[in-house]
C-alpha cells in the first residue's frame, strides 16, 4: 500500500547479537562461551570462521551508536555475553565487562536511543555448558542470578529487557541437530533444555522485577509460520500439528498459559517422560509479559512422510531453517516429517520470501493470546555487490533487501489494519556480521561491513530504513541516499 503510515508511538529500531558483532573474545576479562569452544572446532563454521573479532564492535561501538544516531531509530537491541560480564557463568562479577555495557548503554540514552536488551542470545558460558548445560536445571537457577545482577547494574538505563532469544534454537539446534553450539545430538537433552530454558526465562523475568520494580519485561521467539503440504491430507494436518507443537506451542503455552500441550507429551514420550519438570515450575514461567518478541523470515511447508528413512528434504537430512546440513534431525519426535522446498524467490539463505507470513503470524497471536507484539528481528542476507560511485565512494545498491524491508513492514501494517497490536519493528541487522554456522558468507546488515577493513558502508537499505524512520511513512522502493 504506497505511503501507508505507522502510529506516531511505533518503535522502529535495530538489532545484533553480541557474539555476531563485539569480536574482543579475550579481552576485557570475557572468559569462552559455548560459541568460541564451538568455532574453533574444526568442520563446524563455513571457512573456519570465528567471532574473536567479529566486527570489532567491543572497540568500534562509539562509532556504531553514531551509525544508530544517523539512521534516527528510537531503540537499539543489542545482546550481553553472559561470560563478560560473568566469567564463570555464576559468581562475581567482571567490573570491566560490566562497564563496557554500561558506557554503550549510556551513550545510546544520551542520543535518545532506547536500549533493548537480550540477556541470552545463544553464547551460554563454557563452564556451564561443561556442568551440563541448558538440559540441567543449575543453568537456569545461574540464569536468573546473572539476570538479577544485570538488573542491579544497569536497569536503570534498560527500556527492555529480553530474557531469551529464540530459545528453540537453543534447544534443538544445539542439543538436537548439533548445528549450532554446543552441538550436542541428544533429543532428550533437547527436550530438557526446552523446558530450562523456558523456566529460565520465569525465573529471569520474576529477578529482574524484584530487583527493579517496574522494569519492562519480555521474551522473543522465532515462531514457524506452518502450511501442510496437501490441506486436504490428514496425514500432512497432523505432520503441521507435531511440528507446530515442537516449534511453537511448546514455548507458546508454558510461558503465556502456564501449560504444554498434551500432544506434545505425547508426541515425544518414547524419548522423555518430561519428569525434569517440577511442582510449581509453570506457574513460574508463566509471567507477565509487556511485550512478546517475533522474529520472522519465511514460512515452512510440511508433509508426512512416508517411512523411517529420512527422504530429501526431511528434518533428518537437513537442518532446519536454512541452517548447514546435519546428520541429526531438529525435530524431535518427529524425524518422518518432511520439509518440502519452495518455489519462488528466496534469500541467499535459502528461505522463501512470503511477507503475507508476517501478517499472518502477527494476527493469529493477537488473536490467541492478546499480548503485546513487537517485531524484534526481521530482514535479509543477499549477496552484495559494492560498487564506486563518481565520488570514488563505495556503494551497495541492495534494491532486493530494500523490497523486502519495504514489503515485510507493508505487511506488519496490514496487521496493524486487522487489529493486532503490534508495537515496533527492529530490521535485522544494523551490521553485517558472523552468521553462526555460516560464518561470514551471508551478510543481513544494512550496513556494510568490510571484513579486511572492518570499514562501515551504508547500503541503499540503510538510507531507505532512514527515510521510513524519520517518516513513519513507507518510502517508495527507490533508496533516496542523499534523504
Amino acid at each position: 500500500m504506497p505511503g501507508r503510515t505507522f502510529p506516531a508511538g511505533f518503535v522502529w529500531g535495530a538489532a545484533t547479537a553480541a557474539y555476531q558483532i563485539e569480536g574482543a573474545a579475550a579481552e576485557g576479562g570475557r572468559t569462552p562461551s559455548i560459541w568460541d569452544t564451538y568455532a574453533h572446532h574444526s568442520g563446524r563454521v563455513e571457512n573456519g570462521d570465528t567471532g574473536d573479532v567479529a566486527v570489532d564492535h567491543y572497540h568500534r561501538w562509539e562509532e556504531d551508536v553514531e551509525h544508530l544516531a544517523a539512521l534516527g531509530v528510537g531503540a537499539y537491541r543489542l545482546s550481553i555475553s553472559w561470560s563478560r560480564v560473568i566469567p564463570t557463568g555464576r559468581g562475581p562479577l567482571n567490573p570491566e565487562g560490566v562497564a563496557f555495557y554500561r558506557r554503550l548503554l549510556e551513550a545510546l540514552r544520551a542520543r535518545g536511543i532506547a536500549p533493548w536488551v537480550t540477556l541470552y542470545h545463544w553464547d551460554l558460558p563454557q563452564e556451564l555448558e561443561d556442568a551440563g548445560g541448558w538440559p540441567e536445571r543449575a543453568t537456569a537457577e545461574a540464569f536468573a542470578d546473572y539476570a538479577r545482577a544485570m538488573a542491579r547494574e544497569l536497569g536503570d538505563l534498560v527500556e527492555v529487557w529480553t530474557t531469551l532469544n529464540e530459545p528453540w534454537c537453543s534447544a534443538y539446534l544445539g542439543y538436537a541437530s548439533g548445528v549450532h553450539a554446543p552441538g550436542r545430538s541428544e533429543p532428550a537433552a533437547a527436550l530438557a533444555a526446552v523446558h530450562h530454558l523456558s523456566l529460565a526465562h520465569g525465573l529471569a523475568a520474576a529477578a529482574i522485577r524484584q530487583e527493579t520494580p517496574g522494569a519492562r519485561v519480555s521474551v522473543t521467539l522465532n515462531l514457524h509460520v506452518l502450511r501442510a503440504a496437501d490441506p486436504s491430507s490428514r496425514a500432512d494436518r497432523d505432520a503441521l500439528r507435531r511440528i507446530d507443537a515442537l516449534g511453537n506451542r511448546a514455548f507458546l503455552e508454558p510461558m503465556l498459559r502456564g501449560r504444554y500441550p498434551a500432544d506434545l507429551l505425547a508426541d515425544t514420550r518414547a524419548i522423555t517422560d518430561w519428569a525434569f519438570v517440577r511442582d510449581g515450575d509453570l506457574e513460574v514461567i508463566r509471567q507477565p509479559l509487556d511485550a512478546l518478541g517475533v522474529n520472522y523470515y519465511s514460512t515452512t511447508t510440511v508433509r508426512a512422510g512416508g517411512g523411517s528413512a529420512p527422504a530429501a528434504g526431511s528434518a533428518a537430512s537437513t537442518a532446519a531453517d536454512g541452517h548447514r546440513p546435519s546428520a541429526h534431525g531438529a525435530w524431535v519426535g518427529a524425524e518422518d516429517v518432511e520439509f518440502v522446498p519452495h518455489e519462488g524467490p528466496s534469500t541467499a539463505m535459502g528461505w522463501n520470501i512470503e511477507p503475507a507470513g508476517l501478517t499472518e503470524l502477527l494476527t493469529d497471536l493477537h488473536r490467541r493470546y492478546g499480548v503485546p507484539l513487537v517485531v524484534t528481528e526481521n530482514g535479509a542476507a543477499f549477496d552484495d555487490e559494492v560498487t564506486v560511485g563518481p565520488d570514488g565512494a563505495a556503494r551497495v545498491h541492495d534494491e532486493r533487501r530494500v523490497r523486502y524491508l519495504r514489503d515485510h513492514v507493508d505487511a506488519l501494517g496490514a496487521a496493524l489494519d486487522a487489529g493486532a497490536d503490534v508495537r515496533g519493528y527492529f530490521a535485522w541487522s544494523l551490521l553485517d556480521n558472523f552468521e553462526w554456522g555460516w560464518g561470514y558468507t551471508k551478510r543481513f546488515g544494512v550496513i556494510r561491513v568490510d571484513y579486511d577493513t572492518l570499514e562501515r558502508i551504508w547500503k541503499d537499505s540503510a538510507h531507505w530504513y532512514r527515510r521510513l524512520v524519520r517518516t513513519h511513512a513507507l518510502p517508495p522502493l527507490a533508496p533516496a541516499p542523499s534523504a
